[in-house]
């Protein structure tokens, strides 16, 4: 494997991760910013308010993006399972 095919697998694999990653962070950050606007309006300034909308919010959007984000992943596996037995 050449220094060219290592980077083009690594690029890969970056662009991979924020695909699979990028919705979840998405809703944390709108779901942290709402909740942080609500506090700011309300002016409650308790720290643990933000946790448990946050997580609901990201896990909820972990059960719908499941299936596409095992389909990211099972399509780079296939692609580096390739690489390896083209060699």
């Amino acid at each position: 494997m050449t220094g060219a095919e290592t980077l083009d697998v690594a690029r890969e694999a970056i662009w991979t991760i924020v695909l699979v990653s990028g919705p979840l962070l998405v809703v944390g950050l709108v779901v942290g910013v709402a909740i942080s606007l609500v506090q700011a309006l309300t002016q409650i300034q308790e720290q643990t308010l933000v946790f448990v909308p946050k997580i609901l919010a990201i896990f909820v959007t972990l059960l719908l993006a499941l299936p596409f984000m095992g389909d990211a992943l099972h399509t780079e596996m296939m692609r580096i399972s390739s690489r390896i037995i083209g060699g």
